[in-house]
């Protein structure tokens, strides 16, 4: 990596971001794109710090950052400019900057089905999923699937209210799909056992210690189970998923797509040929010092 006076910066915005793993995976796809670009963690703990941060980003040279909790919703605000997925989500994962004005993205849902792709062979069009969560990270799986064409969809939140509110601002999108929201509570287990897909999008599992958000009895053989969470190789959720019979995928495949994308909008080249599986070998070297850290 270069840094000279015609560097230009990105980087990654929320609070904690102490173990990211981004600053790995785009460093290391810029060097081998031969981009003059820098990306940098940029941890910002409240709203304030959040607007003072991109006030700051308006008058430096940002081609864009990234935005993860707790600040993907906050953001939405603070943009010039939504994309529809964005909206549909109600959340922003990436921002690109356009000569001082800021256009927010969601990424995050196409990731996860790309992701789904590679990594699994599993096409959601046609199929039943079920999504666990009701936050910015729920809305952008339920996105990407609305645009994968699954044929239902449904919504488990401890708060059904919370779910319910996502599922009607889905409505007019939905394309032909069904859609519900039900408790997280022994009323979702026909949800979750009838269900092809099965996506954690709460931070469950984040945790060492943490528990399966869903009992291990309504997983089983056939099922593709995806555990969002990116920061530990394997979650309790893909323990008790992958005993069960069922194809487990971690989040880290979809960070580094979810990478990917945000590098195709910032470079302004949605045919750029970014080097996927360079993103993938650093996230997962960075993924695993930080492992050895915690273990020692």
């Amino acid at each position: 990596m270069r840094i000279d006076g015609r560097t230009k910066l990105a980087g990654l915005v929320g609070w904690p971001i102490d173990r990211t793993l981004s600053p790995a995976m785009h460093n290391a796809a810029y060097e081998a794109l031969g981009l003059n670009w820098a990306y940098l963690p940029f941890p910002v703990q409240d709203q304030r710090g959040l607007a003072a941060f991109v006030e700051a980003v308006r008058a430096l040279p940002f081609v864009g950052f990234n935005v993860t909790m707790p600040h993907k919703q906050a953001i939405l605000a603070l943009c010039d400019e939504v994309a529809m997925f964005a909206q549909m989500a109600d959340a922003v994962n990436t921002v690109h900057c356009v000569d001082g004005t800021l256009v927010g993205y969601n990424t995050d849902g196409r990731g996860l089905v790309d992701a789904l792709r590679v990594e699994t062979g599993f096409d959601p069009a046609g199929k039943r999923a079920a999504v666990i969560g009701a936050g910015g990270a729920a809305g952008a799986a339920v996105v990407g699937l609305i645009l994968a064409k699954a044929a239902s969809i449904t919504l488990v939140n401890r708060s059904v209210e919370r779910a319910e509110a996502v599922v009607d601002r889905m409505r007019p999108y939905l394309r032909g799909a069904a859609a519900e929201a039900v408790p997280l509570d022994a009323g979702a287990r026909e949800a979750i056992e009838t269900a092809d897909l099965i996506v954690n999008a709460t931070p469950v599992g984040m945790v060492e210690g943490d528990g399966s958000p869903v009992p291990p009895e309504w997983l089983h053989e056939g099922q593709v189970i995806c555990d969002m969470i990116y920061q530990r190789p394997e979650t309790e959720l893909m323990r008790v998923g992958r005993a069960a019979g069922a194809t487990v995928v971690g989040g880290l495949p979809m960070l580094v797509e979810q990478g990917a994308l945000a590098i195709e909008i910032w470079s302004g080249a949605s045919q750029v040929n970014v080097p996927r599986d360079v993103m993938r070998r650093a996230a997962e070297d960075s993924l695993s010092r930080h492992t050895g850290e915690r273990e020692a």
